[in-house]
Formats: structure tokens, sequence, C-alpha cells
């Protein structure tokens, strides 16, 4: 199996993902991913939606994940004989976007799990003088980063970036005691000290 990274929104795909893609047998993926790729897929695609068992897949098949597949996504399914094509994450588009260098970076998720982790996680982080990007919970966002923030005495920039790639994507700063607001639920967030 060939685990392909399709990037965080539209128009961020490599070229070596879209080499891979364009010459597959077989795509699999979310919606979402195979809409990200869809100008490139010349066979059919097969949308899925538990990859628990993607090794029961051909050796040959191509399977789409959001982002990069090694961060949150479907990279960790990979098994010794599998490819990974990297793409586009959210943590490149973000730095970017605010200005961050990544060597002072620590990435945290807490998408699709208990959000404790990454609380505790957080505090770690931030004890260390770091600067975290943080896949948010729905329980766990840029209220109770702030929350973490006040609690550690901390003064620092939150932001928020949703819909990346797409025409409504929306970047947004804020503060300790004023953190942004995010209007989608498909948004990351970063903690700029």
């Amino acid at each position: 199996m060939i685990i392909v990274g399709v990037g965080v929104g539209p128009k961020m795909l490599t070229q070596e993902a879209i080499e891979v893609i364009s010459a597959a047998p077989v795509v699999y993926g979310s919606e979402r991913a195979i809409e990200l790729a869809r100008d490139h897929i010349n066979c059919e695609a097969h949308p899925i939606k538990s990859f628990k068992n993607l090794h029961l897949l051909p050796a040959d098949a191509v399977v789409l994940s959001t982002g990069d597949p090694m961060f949150s996504g479907l990279g960790k399914f990979a098994g010794d004989h599998d490819r990974v094509v990297t793409g586009v994450s959210s943590i490149q588009a973000s730095c970017a976007r605010f200005h961050v260098e990544m060597s002072n970076l620590a990435m945290i998720t807490a998408h699709g799990r208990d959000p404790a982790p990454a609380r505790e996680a957080l505090i770690r982080e931030l004890s260390l003088g770091k600067n975290v990007f943080l896949l948010p919970a729905d329980s766990f966002g840029p209220a109770e980063v702030a929350g973490v923030l006040k609690e550690m005495g901390i003064d620092a920039r939150i932001c928020i970036y949703e819909d990346i790639g797409y025409p409504h994507e929306r970047a947004v700063v804020g503060t300790v005691d004023e953190p942004p607001l995010n209007r989608s639920d498909v948004y990351c967030l970063m903690v700029v000290m």
C-alpha cells in the first residue's frame, strides 16, 4: 500500500503525490481527501469510513491522507513494506502564515482523542519555553488553551487557522484574555510566546 498525503487544503499536493496518484490502479480515502486529489485520479476512487483494515488492501493500492500522513494521519497504519509520501501539513501552513520558526515548536494532537493527555503535553511544552502547534478537540480549543496559559501565568499569542487553502480560509490572532473564536471545525491552533 502507498499512503499519500494530499495536503491540508486545495492546491497543496506535492509533485511526488501527484505522480503517485495519477499512476494508481485504485485509490481509497475519505471523501475530503478524494476531493482534494480528484483532478489527478485516473482510476476508481473508493471512499472509506474506517481505516482499521487498510492492511487488507492490495500492495499497489493508494490510500489518501489529508495533510501529512505522519502527523495525526494514516501513516501510523503503514507496515514495513508500505510506502509513505509526505504532504503539506497544517503545521507547515500555520508556521508560514504566522511567521513561526519550526525549530522551537512542539506538536500536539487532541483531534479525535481524549484531550487530557494533550492538556498535560501543552503544560509540559510551555514549561520548556516552546511554541506549540495543536490540533484541537471539541472540548479542548482556544478557550481551554487560554485557561491553561492563565493558570501558568504565560502571556502569549493564540493563533487559529481554519479551512486552510480554501477560499474562505481564516487566520486570527488573539490573546490569553481575548482568545480567538473558531468558526469552523477544521482548524488548528498555535501558541506563540
